[in-house]
């Protein structure tokens, strides 16, 4: 039998930084705080991001088919936070956020350490998440900075 409160303990010690995932459908833009987000190959370049299956975002990057990951300074805390919210709940995140548009039309946080975007190139939809597979197509550097980790926060997400 799973003991349930093991799993729970062990899944939350594994670690994750803390990220905004901007997304689009057309002309409308989103954003949203993401965790479970890791390279997965060197050639071509591919990060999984890990996106719950019952937002706007994920729904976003199913019919756009492109996300851009932008890091977050580990003085950014704030920021994680506002991009937690549902947009449903919110409006628009970016009303007080300086971003730009990136090559793939995914809105990227000026303020942040840099990012990457990329091309949907697969997609496993189990549980309550989809994991897509992004091909990097686009990356740049803002600045230097300790990156922003879940662990740092004092909130959990997982388990």
């Amino acid at each position: 039998m799973l003991d349930e409160q093991a799993k729970k303990t062990m899944l939350r010690k594994i670690p994750h930084g803390l990220y905004v995932c901007g997304v689009k459908d057309g002309e409308d833009v989103n954003g949203f705080t993401a965790s479970w987000i890791m390279q997965a190959s060197f050639k071509p370049p591919l990060i999984v991001n890990c996106v719950k299956q019952d937002s706007k975002s994920h729904e976003m990057i199913k019919t756009s088919g492109v996300f851009a990951i932008s890091f977050l300074d580990a003085e950014q805390k704030d920021i994680a936070q506002k991009f937690f919210q549902p947009q449903r709940r919110v409006g628009n995140k970016f009303d007080d956020i300086e971003f730009y548009i990136g090559e793939t039309g995914c809105p990227i946080l000026t303020d942040s350490l840099g990012y990457v975007e990329c091309q949907v190139v697969g997609a496993v939809e189990k549980g309550d998440h989809t994991v897509y597979v992004g091909e990097v197509i686009a990356a740049g550097v803002h600045r230097e900075g300790d990156s922003l980790r879940l662990e740092t926060t004092g909130w959990q997400y997982g388990g």
